[in-house]
């Protein structure tokens, strides 16, 4: 089994009187890991499924009474994917409230019904979590460097979910399988939102557009709705772990793009995918769009299991200068351009080095990429 990163940081925060929420999207193995953690423990455990009707039924305005007959003699209680259930943030505060020596545990495949309802009750009650497909220093760690970065080819095609990694030969099927039967699953229950051909063809319109900057308004004019129609559905797709913008950064200069988004995929596979495009990188026409992804999508992941805090853009000016990623923490300014060719020596735009002269460059190509996530 591949370590996650997770795993440690978890077990530092049991019984701290305070529940453990783990999101991340369906398929990564968030209830995998709690099953691992928990096996450890010898204490009694009891474990809730949100996706049975029953166990719903009985988690929702329930009373300490209720609860303690419920849990019976458990120290700790689990309850997977419990978005699926009316007023969990209720629940969860009543059990951390009236329960200080049971640990709770609270899984979710989407944010924005189990976030929305709990961050008001769980103010100062939580440790929160975020789970995403294998990360590159996962991989590495469990099979070697130099045989992970043998992978890259296969990692910026097929992604990293755990479905990939397990069914090696098998990837086509498990990533078609993802997107049609899990990737949507929680958005098509959510109340209002009826329009699942909107949604993959907004989809199709992302992966077709990525590493570009993404205009609401255009994207609207394809699809036939208007520009607050695409950006909800983006959001919702942001809260199901899909996708996730990057914003434009600006400080001093007067021409710095300041409004303007990019949409990345948070798996090159679940991305392909969705276009239908497994071909091989030797005869790809997006390999730039690809390699891009893949090195956000994983610097994201690094900041959030390294518990960093800081922005994160890309830049660009009106003169069409730009930069395809950069760090901002704790007043430093970092860049970086992302390059497939190690034969490409791009520079720092005089303009942005004139503005922000303290900031650093760094050049990422397939030879020097893991400096970039480890």
């Amino acid at each position: 089994m591949i370590v996650r990163s997770l795993e440690n940081q978890i077990k530092e925060k049991l019984f701290k009187r305070k529940a453990i929420l783990l999101f991340g999207p369906r398929q990564v193995g968030k209830t995998t890991l709690i099953k691992k953690i928990v096996a450890e423990m010898s204490v009694p455990i009891r474990w809730f499924n949100g996706d049975e009707p029953d166990m719903r039924l009985a988690l929702t305005n329930i009373t300490s009474t209720q609860f303690g007959a419920l849990i019976g003699d458990a120290k700790i209680v689990v309850i997977d994917e419990a978005q699926r259930i009316e007023n969990i943030g209720i629940t969860l505060k009543l059990a951390i409230d009236n329960f200080p020596g049971v640990q709770v545990i609270a899984t979710g495949s989407s944010a924005f019904e189990l976030a929305n309802k709990i961050n008001e009750p769980l103010t100062g009650r939580k440790y929160e979590f975020h789970l995403y497909p294998f990360s590159f220093e996962e991989l590495a760690k469990n099979q070697g460097l130099i045989e992970e970065k043998r992978m890259l080819e296969h990692r910026l095609i097929y992604g990293s979910y755990p479905e990939v990694i397990n069914n090696i030969g098998n990837e086509r099927e498990g990533l078609i399988l993802l997107t049609d039967s899990y990737l949507y699953k929680d958005l098509l229950m959510y109340e209002g939102l009826k329009k699942s051909s909107l949604l993959h063809k907004l989809l199709v319109a992302l992966a077709l557009q990525l590493g570009s900057e993404v205009s609401y308004q255009n994207l609207g004019q394809v699809l036939g709705v208007d520009k607050n129609t695409v950006e909800k559905y983006i959001d919702l797709l942001e809260q199901v772990f899909v996708v996730f913008r990057l914003n434009s950064f600006s400080r001093n200069m007067r021409n710095e793009l300041k409004k303007t988004k990019k949409v990345f995929f948070y798996d090159n596979g679940v991305r392909n995918a969705i276009i239908g495009n497994f071909q091989p990188i030797a005869s790809r026409t997006d390999i730039g769009a690809l390699w891009e992804n893949y090195l956000i999508a994983e610097r994201v992941k690094y900041f959030k299991y390294k518990q960093l805090y800081g922005g994160q853009y890309f830049w660009r000016t009106a003169q069409q200068q730009e930069i395809d990623y950069l760090e901002e923490r704790d007043g430093q300014i970092d860049t970086f351009e992302f390059k497939w060719s190690e034969k490409k020596l791009p520079h720092l735009p005089k303009s942005f080095q004139e503005a922000y002269p303290d900031s650093t460059f760094k050049v990422v190509n397939p030879g020097n990429y893991q400096e970039f996530l480890c």
